[in-house]
Parts: structure tokens; C-alpha cells; sequence
């Protein structure tokens, strides 16, 4: 029986487990990190022995922003090569995971605050494949995206985030990837090896220390968080997958920050491991 088979064959449902799946945010930065072995790719691959193995990746990805809610549901997603400027090395990777078509059909019937399509035609974009090869690099466990409606505002992302939740019992390891500070145009070439500039670093705290202590609604507000919060996000796609991370958070449930470091002066990786 192929893989692929062994892997529908679960669904009725994933069987529940006895402990809860944790849930990420991945700061993923430059293309780059998808091939070179440096302290954030580093720590992906570690992250992922420190784990429980899952049994499928649901990615909710800064780069796949639609108008609507989809979900991948192929048979073999593609790589998506989704950059420009890059060595060929990195447009030459592959990274062939299986998709799994029954729990995306099972993942858009959780959904309730929205109809969720299922998508035939995206694939994998870097904001999956650069990070999840790193974690399983045998490309042995399933991979799907879920989009990210760009007509919704944080809020609403948080709160679809919650419908999601029934999958943590099931082993499957929800990962937001994007940026906490995202802000390109005004990135330093000077500072691309690390440092941030000072607002960068001034709200990079702010966000952290609201993590932290749990208070997500300062964070859905994000707009009201003043000219820093401007400039850290000016535009949402890289900011709102955490709000998927932080809307699967339980109230009991501790987190740690890692790869916490500023790059190219307007960019922060910091990252976030729930459970």
C-alpha cells in the first residue's frame, strides 16, 4: 500500500490522542533559510525532535493570501517557487510531500464561519517548504496550507483559529509562518547578518511581552498599538498568521519565544512554540 493510501486511510477522523499536540509560529525571514544550515534553520530541525512526530503539517502561510478561505487538497502538492533574485540552487529544490485530501475535506467541515474551498491548484509556497523541509527533511508526513482571507481582519483570523483546535488533539501540528516585524522597504542590507533599528526592536519587546503574558487582545487590536505598530506591519499578510498560533492557545498552556533576533534593521524572527 503506498504512503499515500496508508495516510486516507485514517479518516473518519485521526484518532484522538492523550496529549495535545503543540502549535507554532515561525519567524521564516528570507527565502534563503529554506537551503542554508545557520542558527534558525537550526533550531527548525531541532524543534522538531523535541516534539511529539505528527501525523499531518497544516501550514497557514504569510504567501498564500487569498479573497476566501482555501485548503490545499491534492494528492502531491507542488513547490511553489514564489521569489525572484535568488541563487538557482534554491529554485531547484523540491520538497515532495505528500498532501492528504481527506483531512483537508475534514478541516474545511470544522470550519464553521466561513465556507472553506478546496484548492487543487496552489501547492506548497515558501512560507511552508523553507521551514517544514528542515523539520522533516525525508518529506514523510503530510503537508497542507490553509489561506488566509485578505478581506478579514485580525480578529476574524483569531477566531477561525479556534475552530482548528480539534485538530490538536489529533496530531496534527499547526505552524502560523511569517513575521512578527515585516517591514521590506525599509530593510538595511548593512544589518542583514542582525540588528534591528530602534522602533523595530522597541515593538519586537512590545509583541513579545504581550505573548507572553497572554493578553492576545492587545494584539488582535494591533492597529492601536501606535506609529511603531505601523511600521513593524504595514502591511498584515506576515503578522496574521500568529494570530492563528495564539488563537489554538488554551488558557493553561505555557509557550517559549526562540530564534528571538532582529535582522536586516525592519525584520524580526522571533518565533513562538505553544505546548
Amino acid at each position: 500500500m503506498s504512503n499515500l493510501s496508508q495516510f486516507n486511510n485514517f479518516i473518519g477522523s485521526l484518532p484522538l490522542q492523550e496529549t495535545l499536540m503543540p502549535v507554532l509560529f515561525i519567524g521564516h525571514g528570507s527565502p534563503m533559510n529554506g537551503i542554508e544550515d545557520n542558527e534558525f534553520s537550526t533550531k527548525w530541525a531541532g524543534l522538531a525532535k523535541d516534539i511529539p512526530q505528527p501525523k499531518a503539517v497544516l501550514v497557514v502561510s504569510a504567501h498564500w493570501f487569498t479573497r476566501g478561505t482555501h485548503i490545499t487538497a491534492m494528492d502531491f502538492p507542488k513547490t511553489i517557487h514564489d521569489f525572484g533574485g535568488f541563487p538557482q540552487a534554491l529554485f531547484d529544490v523540491e520538497y515532495p510531500a505528500p498532501g492528504y485530501p481527506a483531512l483537508a475535506k475534514e478541516t474545511a467541515g470544522l470550519i464553521s464561519s466561513t465556507v472553506v474551498g478546496l484548492d487543487h491548484d496552489w501547492g506548497l509556497d515558501h512560507g511552508a517548504w523553507t521551514v517544514v523541509r528542515h523539520m522533516y527533511p525525508e518529506a514523510n508526513i503530510p503537508v497542507l496550507q490553509l489561506s488566509m482571507d485578505y478581506t478579514k481582519d485580525a480578529a476574524y483570523h483569531y477566531n477561525l483559529a479556534k475552530e482548528l483546535y480539534d485538530l490538536r488533539k489529533r496530531g496534527v501540528l499547526i505552524l502560523g509562518s511569517g513575521n512578527m516585524v515585516h517591514n521590506l522597504r525599509m530593510m538595511s542590507w548593512e544589518m542583514i547578518n542582525g540588528g534591528g533599528f530602534d522602533w523595530a526592536l522597541e515593538m519586537n519587546d512590545k509583541f513579545k511581552n504581550l505573548i507572553l503574558n497572554h493578553e492576545h487582545q492587545q494584539l488582535v487590536d494591533y492597529r492601536n498599538l501606535g506609529r511603531e505598530a505601523m511600521l513593524a506591519i504595514p502591511t498584515p499578510e506576515h503578522y496574521l498568521p500568529l494570530m492563528y498560533t495564539l488563537g489554538l492557545q488554551n488558557p493553561h498552556e505555557g509557550l517559549s519565544l526562540f530564534n528571538d533576533k532582529a535582522v536586516g534593521g525592519s525584520l524580526t524572527m522571533t518565533s513562538v512554540r505553544i505546548g
